[in-house]
This record gives C-alpha cells, structure tokens and sequence, in this order.
C-alpha cells in the first residue's frame, strides 16, 4: 500500500469539477463504401515510447509544504518505475498536489500534453533533472558544488524534488534536512533553461489510409535508438500486406528518420492494419510521463535500457471514404482533438452528439471535443461495416497550486519525519544500468497513497470547436 500525504484547507472553497468517464456517441457513417470490420483500439491514445507501471516512492526524505498558513510534512523524492518489456525509470513528481495511484499505468508524453505545456519554467526543472542526482551520482562532488555539506541519495533526492516543485507547482516548500534544502535553494538559483526532449520512439503519423493497390504513408519513425525492430501486421502472411520503403522493398528494421509504408495487394479487401516498431534504449532525461487513470505527473530523471514502442495504422478500401482517425489531447484549449483524414474518393462523414461532419476527399479535418479538467473520456467513432475506433484516457492539464481542495482517502503509515542532519529512510535503488546511480540506502519503501476519484455524470451538451486543418499531403508513390 502506498503512505499518504493530502493537502487539506479549513477554509471552504468550491470542489474541483470531477466528470464522469464520457461516452460521447462519436457515430460515423454514410460513406465508407464496404469497410470491412476492424477490431476496436481500446487502449489509451499514446504518441509512442515508453509504457511503465509505478512501483512507489523508493528515495526520499522529508519536506515541508507550506498551504494557506499551515504546515504539512511530506516525503519528497524519487519514484520508480518498472518499463512493459524490461527496464526501470526513476522519476519525480511534477504535480504536487494531486495523488498517486497504486500501480498506476504511465504512458510516455510530450509536454504539451500535461501542465508543463504551459508552464514557462519547465525548462528549468529539465536543466535541474541534467545537474543533480541521479544524473550527478557524485555525491561528494555534487555536495561541494552546491556547498550544502554531506548529501546522501536520499537527502539529494529530497533537494533535487523540492527544487523542481517549485518550478512545476510555485510551491511555498522547503526540505526538511539543512543539506537538502541548500541543495534546493541552489538548484532553484543556478537552473538554465533546457529545451523539451524528443520522445523515445514514435510514429508520425499514427493513423493513415488510401486506396488498395498502393502503398500507404509514409509513416515516419522518431527515436534517439540507433536502430528500431519493424512488425508487420499479424495477418500479413495471409492479407498479403507488406511494410516496405518507399521503392517497395520490404522493411524489418528502420533508424530515425525511417519512412515506412503499407504496401496493400490491389484485390486486398477493405480493411484496416497495424504495425509496431519497438527498440531498446535510454528514455531522454525529461520526458514527461502521464497516468492512463488519475495520477499525478511524473517527469523522468534516470532510466536504464528499457524497451520503447510505438504503433501506426492503416485503412484501406478500393472505392468511396477512406478515413484515417487519430486523437492527441489538446491543453492549450482544454479538450482533445480528433482528426480524420479521408484519403477516399467520396465524403467521410461522422456525427458528435447529433452534429453531422464531412471531411472531403482528400482533406483532414479536427474536431477539438471540450473536456473538464480531471475528466475520464471515451470516444468511439463506427461506421458502416463494423469499422470502429475508440480513444480513451483522462485531461490532466494543470497543477492545482494554492487552489487545491482537501485530498480525501485511506492513508497508511507515513514516512517518520527526520531530524535536522539524519540519516536516510529511504531504501536503496538497484543497479539499473545507465543513468541510474545507486543510492547506498535502506530502510522501509513507503510510497505515495492511491485515491479512489469519485466521478460524476457530466449532463447537457457540449459545444464543439471545429477547425480545419491544412492536409499534410500523402505520399503515396
């Protein structure tokens, strides 16, 4: 079970808006001439990278978060991470006052995509992820730097997030050891402003179609790996369907800036097919990761070698609308955006809570869907031949700051507080390979509480912000 810390205020303010998981009734029809039935993507939307499932709090010490007046002792500092397929990543919180779920599943993001979008700073807290532990392992050296006196991983651990939640939520927080907090004060002090890195792995576009006998895309991958495994679809073998380049020799294997195709037989059956890429390789030291359910954003501070992915896929047909259907949450205007592209010949038309829409041949067309902050969505597109395509996840665009409400929810034992100059509570972190140092720590693993959210149904009807976007033009030779 996970140790709780909430952030609780005697003054009464308005509860945050919590919606229910939405079903939007997203109903596509008319003409996609002899779709045929396509499995349904239940999965949350993912750009691509790494997936992971958090272990818990794993080096840390104590904090003080100052709220309205009154003081509240916390554990600050590094999670872990366990990667789908092999490997750790080592994390820190960005998002203070929400919770973390027990187990919670993690997806690898952009920023754009989480509340270090819109914050200025988030440059910052990456140059401060590239100057303290665990990227500096030194402890000695790191301690002379920031002239704090000795540091241990896990009062170095409790500096490093302390500083960055300064950054990520303007938090009025201070670390509980005298050396951790010189180390916070000066990493808050030195921090330069470090560009967003570039996932681990992903496809570009994730979605695409056109007609039968040629061959589709191109997809093009994205990674810091120096080469990446390509899988064809399950069926190939028997569809006849090949991933190949551009010429149309067939692919297995692909670099960073890889175009790949779908090389569809002209008497292939309408129809849809995927394919994954997959390598092995470090995940770029800040890069944002987001909970598939409620649970507060982490941003990566180390990883070993883990196993990265990304998925593309592709709609065929010989006649009519040939869609192509993708979604990426939108921060920037609070919702999400789903686009279709129509590679057909004919209109593809769908309808969003009674509101029909074309996307003419040739054109794409996104659909910005509103959804309130905190709220679990699930939208699903169908259409005629049991073509069908659903995108679920959760909006978790913003950090709370000093507006946050009372966190309600089981909590266990909390971490015992440290005196001025104590030892670590935290256990130490296993050889994890590169980019992750080893703490020298023992001790219990308490972690940060899970908390059941309550939703509530979200009524009446939306108003749906439709832009038209410049078609990104194909290439289908």
């Amino acid at each position: 079970m996970f140790a709780a810390f909430s952030v609780r205020r005697r003054r009464r303010r308005p509860a945050r808006l919590l919606a229910a998981v939405v079903t939007s009734g997203l109903v596509a029809g008319g003409l996609m001439a002899g779709a045929s039935a396509a499995a349904a993507d239940e999965a949350p939307q993912h750009q691509g990278g790494a997936t992971a499932t958090l272990n818990g709090l794993t080096t840390f010490d104590q904090a003080v978060l100052r709220l309205d007046g009154e003081k509240q002792e916390i554990p600050a500092g590094l999670f872990e991470m366990t990667v789908d397929g092999g490997g750790t990543l080592k994390t820190y919180c960005v998002d203070l006052h929400n919770p973390t779920q027990d187990k919670a599943r993690y997806l690898e993001t952009s920023w754009d995509q989480t509340s270090l979008g819109g914050n200025r700073d988030a440059g910052r807290i990456r140059w401060i992820l590239q100057h303290s532990y665990p990227q500096v392992d030194d402890l000695v050296g790191l301690a002379e730097d920031a002239g704090t006196g000795p540091l241990t991983a896990a009062t170095a651990a409790a500096g490093t997030q302390v500083a960055i939640w300064r950054y990520s939520d303007n938090a009025q927080v201070q670390a509980l050891d005298p050396a951790a907090e010189k180390l916070a004060d000066w990493l808050e002090k030195e921090a330069g402003n470090a560009p967003e890195p570039r996932a681990s792995l992903s496809l570009e576009p994730s979605a695409v179609s056109g007609p039968a006998g040629t061959r589709i895309g191109p997809v093009t991958v994205r990674t810091d790996a120096g080469r990446v495994t390509v899988t064809p679809p399950a069926d190939a073998a028997a569809s006849g369907i090949r991933i190949t380049d551009k010429n149309g020799k067939p692919v297995t294997s692909a670099a960073d800036g890889s175009r790949l195709y779908f090389d569809v037989p002209a008497k292939a059956a309408d129809g849809s097919a995927a394919l994954t890429v997959q390598a092995t390789t470090s995940v770029p030291v800040g890069r944002a990761f987001a909970g598939v359910t409620k649970s507060q954003t982490q941003i990566l501070a180390g990883s070993s070698e883990s196993t990265v992915s990304a998925t593309a896929t592709a709609t065929w047909a010989t006649a009519g609308a040939i869609p192509a259907l993708s979604a990426r949450k939108n921060c920037a205007e609070g919702g999400v955006d789903v686009t279709a592209t129509n590679r057909g010949t004919a209109p593809f038309s769908f309808e969003l809570m009674g509101l029909t829409y074309a996307v003419q041949a040739g054109e794409s067309r996104t659909v910005t869907i509103p959804v309130a902050e905190d709220q679990a969505y699930d939208f699903t597109i169908t259409g005629p031949g049991g073509f069908r395509k659903t995108f679920k996840g959760i909006l978790d665009c913003r950090t709370t700051g000093s507006t946050a409400v009372a966190m309600t929810g089981q909590q266990g034992a909390q971490p015992s507080p440290l005196s001025a100059g104590g030892t670590s509570s935290g256990p130490g972190a296993a050889d994890d390979g590169p980019d992750l140092a080893e703490t020298g720590a023992s001790g219990a693993t308490p972690m940060i509480a899970g908390i059941a959210l309550t939703m509530v149904v979200l009524g009446g009807a939306a108003l749906f912000l439709l832009r038209k976007k410049k078609d990104p033009g194909a290439d289908n030779d």
